[in-house]
């Protein structure tokens, strides 16, 4: 009997977990050192209804349980945490709304390099811009030519460069400058301003950066003819280096069909012409005598066709094999080759247009895949240059008429031509296309053309259909 009451003696004193004691691991029950227990939540989940804990007792009364609500009302809110973001849903790149249009400007910024290199060392490689251009601009420019009646107010110092100070890209702070630049001009009413950008080639140290703006300046206060030529706008260029190309965003942008090219100083580095005279060691001034006449043409003093034919006439008597000879002579202008390459993949048509020799336009235009060559018929007798020259002289109006012709042949409309030059002649051409692009051009070309290219590389004129420098890759590979 006694040994029945020791047992039950040891059962009632035998120590026990309690709820608050146990966990769910063995060994944590029963290891050396245990953590103090948690403390239990004072809200009542799930946990709590399940194990009916009951919240340490501490000394004071415990916090009074509140009701479990697994929704938020009014009485019972939900916790909200500030995190400093601000979350706001917009549409600046979006279908607009029913029964607007999409009204949008693209801003293609492009870093101009110091210094051009073209490939071989001529005297027209890469000209690097109509401001380093020691080039004068043509007379009737000016506002007089008569010293005394000039303005007697100084003119304007021109700004100092920023690039050398915030990077030979284009910068954060060159693309901020630009936007406040921007919003200077007056906007349509009642509407909100948006932008957004692209690096097209690097992130970190882009060249190419194309901004869109939503909506673009006032066309009842700018056109987008006179916006390109703002004050404002080519003082930023100088400010920062940097070529502006201010595009509307349609589709025909993004999508040309025919793209026509001048062919001297800008599908090649050189003036055939002056190539020709070169050669020629009688007169022994012949060549600088036919630069001069070129030189003047360019720059719109002289009109095209009177001073061709007057070049054409110091080239008598050369034999006519002196086409074939300049074929290894001729600098093609860096990336055109992949440029054309592309626009075959591209689907798009192309042609070169030159107030040169049609057997030298022909072959190169042969050898770099171009569909339409067109260029000056000289006249050969007995194997010799008589000096002269049949049919119509591709000036600057041929060059126009051709562009019409070539599209109208294809069947595209002329808002999806491109048409780049670079001298006087190729301004009626650059004028009636979709986009007319100067191409290292002179000073003249550079004020009257939509869009200024003075890079290093014709490949660059992709970037004006929104292509990225990865996609023009795969296209010129």
């Amino acid at each position: 009997m006694a040994d029945h009451e020791d047992v039950a003696k040891q059962s009632a004193t035998r120590p026990q977990f309690t709820t608050a004691m146990r966990s769910s691991s063995y060994l944590s029950d029963h290891q050396q050192y245990r953590p103090p227990p948690r403390q239990p939540d004072p809200h009542q989940g799930i946990d709590t209804v399940i194990e009916d804990i009951r919240p340490a007792s501490t000394g004071t009364s415990p916090k009074p349980y509140l009701p479990y609500n697994g929704v938020p009302s009014e009485e019972n809110p939900p916790t909200i945490v500030e995190s400093g973001l601000s979350h706001n849903y917009s549409h600046p790149n979006c279908a607009p709304p029913s029964g607007q249009k999409t009204d949008r400007l693209i801003a293609t910024l492009f870093y101009k390099p110091r210094s051009t290199t073209n490939g071989a060392s001529t005297k027209n490689v890469a000209k690097a811009s109509a401001t380093d251009s020691s080039e004068s601009l043509p007379a009737n420019l000016a506002p007089t030519v008569n010293i005394d009646a000039f303005p007697l107010e100084p003119p304007t110092q021109e700004s100092d460069q920023l690039d050398h100070l915030y990077g030979s890209y284009i910068s954060p702070l060159c693309i901020t400058s630009f936007l406040h630049l921007m919003s200077t001009f007056p906007m349509p009413e009642d509407l909100e301003s948006h932008s957004s950008h692209r690096c097209l080639d690097n992130q970190e140290n882009p060249r190419v950066v194309e901004l869109t703006l939503s909506p673009p300046p006032s066309p009842e206060y700018l056109s987008l003819t006179d916006l390109r030529k703002h004050e404002m706008i080519y003082r930023f260029e100088q400010e920062w280096n940097v070529d502006v190309i201010l595009q509307r965003d349609t589709v025909w942008r993004r999508h040309p069909r025919l793209v026509v090219f001048d062919m001297d100083s800008t599908l090649i580095t050189q003036e055939v012409i002056d190539l020709l005279a070169e050669t020629v060691q009688d007169p022994p001034n012949l060549a600088e005598l036919v630069a001069g006449i070129t030189h003047r043409a360019m720059l719109g003093e002289l009109e095209f066709e009177a001073s061709f034919r007057e070049r054409l006439s110091l080239l008598k008597g050369l034999p006519a094999t002196i086409f074939e000879d300049l074929r290894s002579v001729l600098d093609i202008t860096k990336g055109v080759p992949e440029l054309i390459r592309a626009l075959r993949r591209l689907g798009v048509k192309t042609a070169v247009v030159s107030g040169g020799f049609l057997p030298l336009t022909s072959w190169l235009a042969e050898q770099l895949g171009i569909d339409y060559a067109y260029a000056n018929e000289v006249i050969i007798e007995d194997g010799k240059l008589t000096g002269e020259a049949k049919g119509v002289i591709v000036g600057k109006e041929r060059k126009r008429d051709l562009l019409v012709e070539i599209a109208a042949k294809e069947k595209i409309d002329l808002s999806q031509t491109i048409a780049v030059g670079d001298g006087a002649n190729d301004l009626l051409m650059i004028g009636k296309a979709g986009l007319g692009v100067a191409w290292n051009a002179k000073p003249r070309v550079q004020m009257e053309a939509g869009a200024r290219l003075n890079g290093e590389s014709l490949l660059d004129l992709l970037y004006l259909f929104g292509l990225t420098g990865e996609e023009i890759a795969l296209l010129a590979a």
